[in-house]
């Protein structure tokens, strides 16, 4: 692993030192002294929640191109294959170890894992001094419960990982820590270990919003359970046959936890989503970001990690990223209100404003997916036409919606780049909803999660008037009936089917997918089809045009038994030879 250096700067070095002395007796200022920091521990705190959001497009902490592209939900966009390492990701043939966005990811995760650590060392030694014993024990889970968090992800993303905690950075012997020390099983144990302390010690209510809380604790347990719950993540000993239910029933527990608390179901879907309803009652737990009108800083504490994902020509400076598939908007279909679950991919098929046809779509679609002749995010004055995307031929002209705020509010920072004050949302209620009824199902509790996704179903139904009332007579969705919960492969189908709508463009499709132990089937016959996308349209001269894109998928395809987990980064694993072993199959030379 890199070193974690303490970088000091002086102002300026203007000319040369006159003397040795004078270069030693030089008091710095841009850092703090190790022991002056571990003497104020609240501030040693705060240092480690500062990392929710210390994140960039490089290496964003919410993985949209590790849990996004790498699905069929979405396409790269930008300016071409080339414009970053992303493009590796999404078709998997060319994806290496020596990848500099997997190691910028690696090396900043365990930057928050250490401000963590650190944090945990000062609340021991000066907590009960400074803040007395109450307050250090719960600032202890706290920062329990944030560094598990880095941990999920950083498990989730590499699989094989070293366990570096308080007692590592102590002993100082971070560098002789091997990622074999323990196994995958025993890495989510620790991580659950460190919620579970969050569970057990923290108010269900913090008098600080942004502070985490026992329910948010309790939905990441259940996330924990439900991943190990379905076997060690590789798809011959993953899925189906591998079922845990003792995981499966504390999955339970944790969501009945969530599920009796003040948190619910926002009343409007496209409510979920705008900036002006951050923190409410549907967000569990989320990234804090802000405008600098509200903290009277220079910027704003932006979300940088979705900066790239601007739409082209509605931003001043978008970059059009994270592109939605023609799979992903022909899975919204329905008929009598219904998916098509068997042949929603048949054809391809979009909607166009004020054009009513028979076939029907999932009105979360109009919330989740810009699409040309619709106005982008409600605001018809922001209509968007096929001119809203910087590479039609290479990735169409979809746009992602979720995770930017209505045009007329601006952005947070606008530059070379852009950053919006929309919160990241880590776990919300319908998600935690979710994962209830993926466990219920497989404890055989079918009718249970068929009321769990009717309700989110009823939820969808009541969004269209508020927001895209112009998209109402093209919106049909219906309940469903007790007829698709009376067998386990149905009621499965159902349940990720409504993952799938409902979580669009939110960052987890691969992690679902991986989960299942479906991902190289679902992917590879995605990339057969995909590859074959046209959008048709009437250019402004009045000729049709046969737009196709999507073309490069032909060089991809996904190998089980590999691309599961991505590769130990080359960096890591050759800063200290022999420490680090690499995942399976992939080459530690490239």
């Amino acid at each position: 692993m890199k070193k974690l250096y303490t970088m000091v700067l002086a102002a300026a070095l203007v000319g040369t030192f006159t003397s040795c002395d004078d270069f030693l007796d030089y008091t710095p200022t841009a850092v703090v002294d190790e022991d002056k920091g571990f003497s104020e521990p609240d501030k040693m705190v705060n240092s480690a929640y500062a990392m929710l959001g210390d994140c960039w497009y490089s290496y964003p902490f919410n993985l949209w191109p590790y849990g996004d592209l790498s699905s069929d939900d979405c396409l790269k966009g930008g300016g071409g294959t080339g414009d970053t390492g992303y493009h590796d990701v999404e078709i998997w043939t060319t994806l290496t170890s020596t990848k500099g966005e997997l190691d910028e990811l690696w090396y900043r995760l365990y930057c928050a894992v250490s401000r963590c650590n650190r944090a945990l060392v000062s609340l021991q030694q000066n907590g009960e001094s400074t803040l007395g014993a109450e307050v250090t024990k719960q600032r202890e889970a706290e920062v329990r419960f944030l560094r598990a968090h880095f941990y999920f992800k950083l498990l989730s993303m590499y699989r094989q990982i070293p366990w570096i905690d308080e007692k590592v950075y102590e002993d100082k012997t971070t560098e002789s820590t091997s990622n074999t020390q323990f196994t995958y099983e025993e890495l989510w144990q620790k991580v659950i270990a460190d919620f579970q302390t969050a569970y057990d010690v923290l108010p269900a209510k913090q008098k600080d919003g942004g502070r985490v809380n026992k329910i948010a604790a309790a939905g990441y347990l259940a996330k924990c359970y439900l991943t190990i719950a379905w076997g060690d993540g590789y798809e011959a000993t993953n899925g189906v046959d591998h079922i845990n239910k003792e995981y499966m029933q504390k999955v339970v527990d944790y969501t009945d936890v969530v599920k009796n608390s003040d948190y619910g179901y926002m009343a409007d879907f496209g409510d979920i989503f705008l900036p002006d309803n951050k923190n409410n009652k549907e967000s569990v737990f989320a990234v804090q970001a802000s405008d600098y009108s509200e903290d009277h800083t220079t910027f704003g504490r932006a979300n940088w990690s979705n900066m790239l994902n601007g739409c082209w020509g509605i931003w001043s400076c978008g970059w059009d990223f994270h592109k939605p598939s023609q799979d992903l908007v022909n899975a919204f279909k329905t008929r009598n209100g219904l998916p098509e679950f068997d042949d929603y991919n048949n054809s391809i098929d979009y909607p166009v404003n004020g054009k009513v046809t028979d076939q029907k779509w999932d009105p979360r679609l109009f919330h989740t997916i810009g699409m040309p002749t619709f106005p982008y995010k409600y605001e018809k004055e922001y209509t968007l036409t096929t001119d809203n995307t910087r590479t039609p031929n290479v990735y169409g002209y979809y746009t992602s919606m979720k995770e930017v705020p209505q045009r007329s509010k601006g952005e947070t920072y606008n530059g070379s780049w852009q950053a919006f004050a929309m919160n990241d949302y880590v776990l919300r209620y319908t998600d935690v909803m979710l994962m209830r009824a993926e466990a219920l199902i497989e404890l055989d509790r079918l009718g249970e999660a068929r009321t769990i996704i009717n309700d989110i179903r009823q939820r969808a139904k009541n969004s269209i008037d508020k927001h895209i009332e112009y998209a109402k007579d093209q919106c049909d969705i219906a309940l469903y009936p007790e007829s698709y919960f009376l067998d386990k492969e149905t009621a499965r189908k159902c349940l990720r089917w409504e993952r799938r709508l409902e979580l669009a463009m939110e960052n987890g499709r691969f992690f679902d997918l991986r989960r299942w132990g479906i991902a190289s089937t679902t992917l590879n016959n995605y990339f057969k089809t995909e590859q074959k996308d046209v959008y048709t349209f009437t250019d402004k001269d009045g000729n049709t045009v046969n737009q196709t894109y999507a073309e490069y998928l032909r060089d991809a395809h996904f190998t089980a038994g590999k691309n599961e987990f991505y590769p130990v980064p080359y960096n890591q694993l050759y800063y200290i030879p022999g420490l680090y072993k690499q995942n399976k199959g992939y080459d530690d030379a490239k």
